[in-house]
């Protein structure tokens, strides 16, 4: 409210701060709605994954479904986090000690297990492509266990 006094005024004092401050100003929530907010962008994260989740199970264009609606979620949860105490200071406090470990379990722990899953999804249709060639699981065993024996 004092801010439209000053402006209706012709007191206005944004001239003399600078952008990063006018954007800072004009971006002040209260804490209840900070909170709601959070709540609402959690919710709308953790229905979006679910719903993303039981989308996999349809033929056709699940897995396309699940990735699109399993990414949303995943962005609007993280996002909740900004309202609570903004982007910058989150962006500050994740690496401290106290959040450390859960912050790259957050950031490398999606990618990470999504390469250990490509990389035995891949061990597992090689097993399933040489089982259709006569010997060779058993080959393949000799020649593991004689590297690794």
């Amino acid at each position: 409210m004092d801010k439209l006094r000053r402006v209706l005024s012709g007191h206005e004092e944004n001239e003399e701060l600078g952008l990063t401050s006018q954007v800072l100003d004009a971006s002040t929530l209260s804490f209840g709605t900070r909170v709601k907010w959070f709540v609402i962008c959690f919710a709308v994260g953790v229905l979006s994954s679910i719903l993303g989740t039981a989308l996999l199970f349809l033929p056709g264009a699940g897995l396309s479904m699940f990735a699109v609606f399993y990414t949303i979620g995943n962005i609007a949860a993280i996002a909740s986090t900004c309202f609570l105490m903004g982007p910058l200071k989150q962006l500050k406090r994740m690496f401290d000690p106290t959040r450390l470990i859960a912050t790259c379990v957050m950031l490398w722990g999606k990618r990470g297990l999504a390469i250990i899953f490509c990389i035995l999804q891949f061990l597992a249709m090689t097993w399933y492509s040489i089982s259709y060639i006569p010997f060779a699981r058993d080959a393949v065993i000799k020649c593991f266990t004689t590297c690794l024996g």
